[in-house]
């Protein structure tokens, strides 16, 4: 099909989305990237009612705030919080609306932001915290789980046809550990690992991680199992090994300083156990672990109430994401068994349910990665569906848990063999543990992401799912968009065709997230696969965070498809305060049936070593060919390079222009248009064993500015490329298809 005359100008006026964030002066937004921002905010319209409102703190730290709300033609409606953010316990009215906040005590308005609500907003309210504590209250133990999760004999034969494997498969694996899981002990781990992480105590978190993984997964499962079957073998399983757990100190190994993670672990399978076995438990048992869920969640708890704010004040932190969810179950588990329960549901159940995760905005995805999007993906199985037993309140309904749905469905479609951008890239996914999550969706496109996922669900997640799952509600399976862009993490997705397993897959990213925390420094990088074969790929592996490896390459911009200059230097990785400020933009994105365009600016991540680094692409969805432009400056003369990394031989022709990579049975050929490059072959560090990895540039002379244009072509089909000079830029020709690219 001819496309016809594109002109990058006429895809913007006609077609793009800009993205774009004014900045206000005023004290509710903070001057630092890690502040909490000042939302709702830039006149969007909102894609849940109620939405929630966060603002950075004043700086005197006032006990109370009093926010204003006001509807276009209404009178302002005022609300008194204690916290730095607020989410209404009803629906508002269709309309627009803008928002302020002051101090209780003081007349210090915020400057007032605007926001719509429109009849496309999707209803989620959360009750307040009274109304949520009665309801919590109001049901017995087991309350974590759904009253459909009835005892196996009283299942119908549907049920039993469709969960009745579940149980099979769970009760195997548990049976299996009853000798595989050893009596574990504080003696076990003797290295302090708090503070800055080595070789020898990364190994010992390792150990400790697997150890309590497979530790309180036996007791969860063990205490599921007996309220299930009513077999007294996993009663007896549950306590003993509950016991063992409860023996570990909560100020040894597995505490808070040294290994939050496990602290937690072990917190929330004691509150399940306690909570599946009811009565069953024996009273000297249910006391110790009582005592000690209270001891390690107060630990949690206490870590969040900090004098700065905390993480209300600074909510880019992985862990304390999910240790905010993991309290908020716990509370609801204990309610009324523990007396300080009510302040931790109190302090964490709404502010919960108002942010789940901070990697991204309302839309969804993931900044972090879609490797450690999938592990929350997990999490939230775990944390989710007993809170919803317990409290009624269903996050998955959130609308932001079905965009973190659709994200993984761009950015790791049916076949996908490893991850894309962050750290553990390298791996591969796990398909059961998605199919987990988008079951729990009633939607198209959830449905079509469950039948095209390999693989059965984690058996101990889907016994405590509503029966039958919500995707089986949906009406017809249909994939979602080919193209897209998810604008508050700066990522774009490009496929040829996302239905079809031979799919070519390109994706983006220029992300204002920067490389903070798992993210890393490869604003404007680039993938490309075809038909599950890697092609361009991200190299390095992830052997621990904060490692040699880790800091020297596998973070490093030139370990990246992205620009470099001078010999391999890239984005500035360095001051964890400052990460998110080095960053990356997208400035428009546009998609027809045939044509995909992003732009993305990298220029802050350079931090000031270069004044321009813009990246342009074209994706050509009939050719299935993609044209890459990059235009770049600097106040100094710099040697700029044209990254591109393989998991197999770069192979370059005879004229030393178009390199050729080759995956198995599928092709990418990389040709420069212009002739003022020069290709190399780079050397990285060590892939990791088993794995083959090369590298190679195309690099430009020193100059102060400097112009990249790449066709890259899946296939190598070699199509007819021609440049010409017009009078309003250049005229790209590649195949018959136009690109009109501006001076």
């Amino acid at each position: 099909m001819k496309f016809g005359a594109i002109s990058l100008l006429r895809s913007l006026v006609l077609l793009a989305c800009v993205v774009s964030a004014p900045s206000y002066a005023d004290w509710a937004s903070s001057t630092s990237a890690r502040v909490v921002r000042a939302l709702p905010a830039n006149g969007q319209v909102q894609v849940q009612n109620p939405p929630g409102f966060t603002w950075a703190m004043h700086s005197t730290k006032p006990a109370n705030y009093v926010v204003e709300l006001t509807r276009s033609g209404a009178a302002p409606q005022t609300y008194q919080v204690d916290r730095n953010w607020f989410l209404p316990t009803e629906v508002l009215p269709v309309g627009s609306y803008s928002w302020r906040v002051r101090p209780a005590l003081t007349m210090e308005w915020s400057t007032p932001r605007l926001f719509v609500i429109d009849a496309t907003a999707k209803t989620f309210v959360v009750p307040d915290n009274a109304t949520l504590q009665a309801r919590v209250l109001a049901r017995p133990h087991p309350r974590g789980l759904l009253a459909s999760i009835a005892p196996k004999s009283s299942w119908s034969a549907a049920m039993l046809a469709d969960r009745g494997p579940a149980v099979s498969a769970l009760a195997g694996g548990v049976q299996r550990r009853y000798t595989a899981v050893p009596v574990y002990q504080d003696s076990d781990w003797p290295l302090i690992t708090s503070g800055a992480l080595t070789a020898a105590t990364n190994t010992q978190i390792a150990k400790m991680r697997w150890a309590m993984l497979d530790l309180t997964r036996q007791v969860e499962a063990s205490a599921l199992l007996w309220r299930i079957t009513g077999d007294r073998q996993y009663l007896t399983e549950a306590i003993k090994r509950g016991n063992q757990m409860a023996a570990l100190s909560p100020y040894g190994p597995t505490s808070l300083a040294n290994a939050d993670q496990e602290t937690r672990l072990i917190a929330l399978a004691l509150a399940k156990a306690v909570d599946f076995l009811g009565p069953d438990v024996d009273a000297a048992s249910r006391a110790t672990w009582l005592k000690v869920i209270e001891q390690r969640t107060t630990a949690i708890y206490n870590a969040f109430r900090t004098s700065d704010g905390g993480y209300d004040e600074f909510p880019f932190d992985s862990h304390g994401a999910l240790a905010q969810g993991y309290i908020a179950v716990i509370a609801a588990l204990t309610l009324g068994d523990i007396p300080v329960a009510k302040d931790w549901f109190n302090f964490a159940f709404r502010a919960y349910a108002n942010a789940i995760y901070p990697w991204s905005g309302a839309e969804g995805g993931f900044a972090n990665g879609t490797s450690y999007g999938q592990h929350m993906a997990l999490a939230s199985l775990t944390v989710w569906q007993p809170i919803a037993a317990a409290t009624g309140v269903n996050l998955f309904a959130k609308p932001w848990s079905n965009g973190f749905l659709l994200s993984f469905m761009h950015f790791q479609p049916p076949g996908s063999v490893i991850h894309t951008f962050g750290d553990e890239h390298e791996t591969a996914p796990m398909p059961t543990e998605l199919k987990g999550y988008a079951s729990r969706f009633a939607t198209p496109e959830a449905a079509w992401y469950v039948k095209n996922l390999v693989g059965d669900e984690d058996p101990l997640t889907l016994l405590q799912a509503p029966y039958p799952l919500p995707v089986a509600s949906a009406k017809t399976a249909a994939p979602p968009k080919n193209a897209v862009l998810y604008p508050s993490i700066g990522w774009v997705a490009m496929h040829s065709d996302i239905s079809d397993r031979a799919r070519t897959s390109v994706y983006f990213k220029s992300s204002p997230y920067g490389s903070y925390n798992h993210s890393h420094g490869d604003q404007n990088g680039l993938l490309i696969s075809s038909g599950g074969r890697p092609l361009l790929i991200e190299t390095g592996w992830y052997d621990w965070y904060g490692s040699p490896l880790w800091k020297d390459w596998y973070r490093q911009t030139k370990a990246h498809n992205a620009i470099t200059y001078d010999f391999g230097k890239g984005q500035a990785l360095d001051g964890y305060d400052v990460q998110l400020s080095r960053n990356g933009k997208i400035n428009s994105f546009a998609s027809t049936t045939s044509l995909d365009f992003a732009e993305g600016d990298a220029t802050a991540a350079y931090d000031g070593a270069l004044t321009k680094a813009v990246r342009q692409l074209w994706y050509l969805r009939g050719k299935d060919v993609l044209v890459v432009r990059d235009i770049l400056a600097s106040a100094t003369a710099r040697v700029f390079e044209w990254n591109m990394h393989a998991p197999s031989l770069i192979a370059i022709d005879s004229a030393g222009k178009v390199a050729t990579i080759t995956n198995v049975d599928r092709t990418l050929c990389i040709r420069p248009v212009g002739g003022d490059v020069t290709f190399v072959k780079r050397v990285g560090a060590p892939p990791k064993p088993g794995t083959v990895e090369d590298h190679a540039a195309y690099v430009k002379a020193a100059a102060k500015t400097a112009e990249f244009l790449m066709v890259l072509d899946v296939g190598c089909k070699n199509p007819a490329i021609s440049l010409t000079t017009t009078a309003a830029g250049r005229n790209l020709n590649v195949g018959g298809i136009n690109l009109t690219l501006p001076k």
